[in-house]
């Protein structure tokens, strides 16, 4: 593995754990009052087109880190909305 590809693949790491306390928080406390809900779906929008951008370049730091993150995303998208009812 080169020296790039480690730097996105650590990068990658930091940018999404970094949306796991959030989502911790979240799922904890069942309340997403604090939370955005277009912010929510413009970031999960925004994550699944580097997703498909990353494909198209074949790039595994890109792949890697945007899957996890729409997921999260996802997740937190869909406990707004299920909490928010």
């Amino acid at each position: 593995m080169d020296a790039v590809t480690l730097l996105g693949l650590v990068a990658a790491a930091l940018t999404t754990t970094a949306f796991l306390p959030q989502l911790l928080k979240t799922w904890r406390s069942k309340s997403a009052k604090d939370v955005s809900l277009w912010m929510l779906i413009t970031f999960s929008t925004g994550v699944f087109l580097w997703l498909i951008y990353g494909l198209y370049i074949q790039s595994l730091p890109v792949i890697i880190a945007n899957s996890v993150t729409f997921v999260l995303s996802s997740i937190n998208l869909i406990l707004k909305i299920r909490y928010e009812s």
